[in-house]
């Protein structure tokens, strides 16, 4: 008796089994269908032709570089260039036109505030939040609002971030001290506190009306040379306003008496070592689409 009558018939379906058996389930021998089976040869031989054709085999030193010589790299570099090549036009235009120029183009303007936003994304966010919200806890300035200690037009914006802030490698950085009021002795604690008050009065926060009464005229003396005779600040000497609920550093009582006692005052670097003149024009429109601005 040969090997193929040896094996039982499935009483169902008249198959001969293989004579394997699992828990009371015979295995049905059933061929594999023609088509499935050349589709599976197919797939074999596309695989070797493709491991030929293209990096595919892992070697000590490397990797085979196939007889195509094709690479992912190489391919993300061309569209990369074809990329740059696309935009390489456009950032020739802006570099040179003004800001008005600009906004009576459309899509100019449009493609400036996009890939200024990139740029923001990749520099700037790390300091001021990924929405220019920035951080009054490390003194990072809101760039949501109007409050600009250099101003808020586009051209103060762009000066601003190509020059930076109090820095020591542009000599265009912009540049306001503060004198340490408690530190150098020029006022005294109480007058200081006095100052304080009056400062929580023209910004519009409880305060103490006797306090700020003598803080008027301390003020005057003292501070209304930068911050203005109302508190308006000054953009030409990076003077913060006062009269307003906008505060760098914090506008509690506390905070403003360690302010004027002892300030602080942040930097910024200078983007023009980086960034090419369009692409300063970018992020200053950029920042300027932020809601703020002059």
């Amino acid at each position: 008796m040969s090997d193929d009558e040896e094996r039982p018939v499935d009483d169902a379906t008249g198959t001969r089994t293989t004579g394997h058996t699992w828990d009371g389930i015979g295995e049905l021998d059933t061929p594999l269908p023609r088509w499935w089976l050349w589709i599976f040869y197919a797939t074999i031989i596309w695989a070797i032709g493709y491991m030929i054709a293209y990096p595919a085999i892992p070697l000590l030193n490397g990797g085979s570089s196939g007889l195509l010589g094709w690479n992912s790299r190489t391919a993300v570099e061309q569209e990369i260039d074809s990329v740059a090549q696309a935009r390489e036009t456009l950032d020739v235009q802006i570099a040179s036109m003004s800001f008005d120029e600009i906004e009576d183009h459309p899509e100019l303007m449009d493609y400036a505030r996009r890939s200024g936003a990139s740029a923001f994304k990749l520099v700037c966010s790390q300091c001021h939040g990924s929405g220019g919200a920035g951080d009054q806890q490390l003194g990072y300035p809101n760039l949501n609002d109007d409050a600009w200690l250099w101003g808020g037009t586009k051209d103060d914006l762009f000066h601003t971030i190509s020059h930076g802030v109090r820095n020591d490698q542009d000599p265009l950085a912009r540049a306001s001290v503060m004198p340490a009021y408690l530190e150098l002795g020029i006022l005294q604690p109480k007058d200081i506190g006095d100052v304080a008050h009056y400062v929580l009065a023209i910004s519009g926060q409880d305060h103490d009306a006797e306090r700020a009464a003598l803080g008027a005229t301390t003020f005057a003396q003292q501070c209304a040379a930068c911050h203005g005779v109302e508190g308006e600040g000054n953009h030409l000497l990076g003077a913060p306003r006062l009269n307003d609920a906008i505060w760098l550093y914090g506008g509690s009582y506390d905070q403003i008496v360690a302010q004027i006692g002892n300030p602080q005052m942040g930097n910024m670097p200078p983007w023009n070592e980086r960034f090419s003149e369009a692409q300063l024009k970018k992020l200053a429109i950029y920042v300027h689409s932020l809601g703020g601005g002059n």
